[in-house]
């Protein structure tokens, strides 16, 4: 993630949205469609399903994220961990819509609204509140799935930042201005 300084707790929030949408892209963009349904042992949930749940919680909390609780009554939260999307296209459109529900949300706020109470089953947050609160969700889920995909890919992973062992020659490649900082 490129650094950027900035005041605006809305402007950053959106940006670290942003950061952790696409270190997950970048994960499972590593993986075999086979691979995004694999479990480890019966208590674990595959990257798919962790997807479908995320999703859920997004549309969920994020519609309509003014004037109603943020745990929708349509929501079926025990079913989104269960039959996840059947293919890789089917499971990326139910992420995308996920996201796009929450970006779209964020992007609708002022910096005033910020102080202002919303409901989350029933228990009052303020909007940055309930902002930090799906941060710390999405972004312990987005952990997951790229401990998972990096698992799975073992020899073959891809990283996602600076590789093992490359810290000192990726400082001087920004200290040139060769990369930006993530």
């Amino acid at each position: 993630m490129a650094l950027k300084f900035t005041t605006s707790y809305l402007e950053d929030s959106i940006g670290l949205f942003y950061h952790y949408k696409k270190l997950t892209d970048d994960a499972m963009a590593q993986l075999t469609d086979e691979q995004l349904y694999i479990t480890l042992d019966p208590e674990m949930n595959s990257i798919a399903i962790v997807v479908k749940h995320m999703s859920g919680n997004m549309q969920s909390r994020w519609s309509d994220l003014l004037a109603t609780d943020g745990e929708k009554p349509w929501r079926n939260r025990d079913a989104e961990f269960c039959e996840p999307p059947g293919n890789r296209d089917s499971l990326l459109e139910c992420w995308e819509v996920g996201w796009a529900t929450l970006f779209g949300a964020l992007k609708e706020l002022t910096e005033a609204d910020l102080v202002q109470q919303v409901m989350i089953r029933g228990e009052a947050h303020s909007v940055m509140q309930a902002i930090n609160r799906q941060m710390a969700h999405y972004s312990y889920h987005c952990g997951q799935i790229v401990f998972l995909a990096k698992h799975l890919q073992h020899a073959s992973w891809q990283t996602l930042s600076v590789p093992r062992g490359q810290s000192e020659v990726f400082n001087q490649k920004v200290a040139r201005g060769e990369v930006s900082q993530r």
